[in-house]
């Protein structure tokens, strides 16, 4: 079969002839893969830079973790992968499958699970999001900020505010639900003086934040009280964009109702988990389907992998493969 293969981390994938991966256990299935996304965790993973990193093996290992496939029986559904996905044959996790709508092309469908995984899981699960919630996107103009925003709105948020450096890819989020925008390129005082305006006249409920770093530093510190009662505020940490590291002010913690916690791998419960592919993928696949749901797409072909792994894709897009 045809694959993109890793033979040394930082090196480009290359495309060349594979062996068929084989079942190994019971709750392995066997499908032939129709697309799949290069999302930041891929190309973090393939490099060794994610926390999750395997080293390729020495005969070199497929890339790709999830992408949309066809079982034997020709149902097509989203997979994750068990072998690499970026290939003509893959094998996926029996119980870690979503149908796919017929409506819902696979591109667009092979883009949109990560970004519901960032988007919704933190929402959901971590934010425990309410109706009438008024809820913080920090970084919500590249591609799961956009879907947060969606989803945010979905789920009921009043109020939407988002923060991006693009002044154009912040315009684009307006047009997806957002209510405001904060732009990041502004000097610190003024980033600040709109996050704590926004916060007296509507209290900030939820904040999922994708950069952290110096950004981070600034809405805590917006947000921190001065003694009276305030409401309950769940900052949800998804992303890093901006910085690992950040100092947190003790009084943050004792001055306001706050709960600081992360989504993302390991972060979540198997309950969870089997939410997100019974429940929360076919409802956010059939939004999709049904146009509700948006996303942009640049969409290449397998045999390009080399040529196209480090592709300047513009802001908020994903890159896509088709096999």
């Amino acid at each position: 079969m045809k694959a993109a293969v890793m033979y040394q981390q930082g090196a480009l994938p290359q495309y060349v002839d594979f062996p068929e991966p084989a079942i190994q256990h019971d709750d392995e299935l066997l499908v032939t893969v129709k697309a799949v996304a290069i999302k930041h965790f891929d190309k973090a993973s393939a490099s060794g830079r994610h926390y999750s990193s395997e080293a390729p093996q020495q005969q070199g290992r497929v890339i790709g973790g999830d992408g949309i496939c066809l079982l034997e029986d020709g149902t097509r559904v989203y997979g994750v992968g068990v072998s690499g996905m970026l290939a003509e044959k893959a094998t996926i996790h029996k119980d870690h499958i979503a149908k796919v709508p017929d409506a819902l092309d696979d591109v667009l469908a092979a883009a949109l699970p990560n970004a519901i995984f960032g988007a919704a899981m933190g929402l959901k699960f971590k934010a425990a999001i309410q109706p009438g919630d008024v809820v913080l996107i920090n970084g919500a103009t590249g591609f799961t900020g956009r879907i947060a925003v969606q989803i945010a709105k979905h789920y009921g948020a009043k109020r939407v505010i988002a923060t991006g450096r693009n002044q154009q890819s912040l315009k684009d989020v307006l047009a997806l639900g957002a209510d405001d925008t904060i732009s990041i390129l502004q000097d610190d005082e003024s980033f600040k003086n709109s996050i704590k305006k926004i916060h007296s006249e509507t209290p900030i409920d939820v904040v999922i934040d994708y950069l952290w770093g110096h950004t981070a530093e600034m809405i805590l510190a917006c947000l921190k009280g001065n003694g009276a009662f305030t409401n309950r505020i769940r900052y949800v940490s998804v992303g890093s964009m901006a910085g690992d590291i950040i100092q947190l002010s003790a009084a943050n913690l004792r001055s306001v109702d706050l709960q600081l916690t992360g989504s993302g791998l390991g972060a979540w419960s198997k309950s969870d988990i089997r939410t997100l592919f019974k429940e929360i993928l076919p409802e956010m696949f059939e939004l999709a389907a049904n146009g509700k749901l948006t996303a942009a797409v640049t969409k290449v072909q397998l045999k390009d992998i080399a040529e196209l792994w480090n592709l300047d894709v513009p802001d908020g897009q994903r890159l896509v493969v088709t096999i």
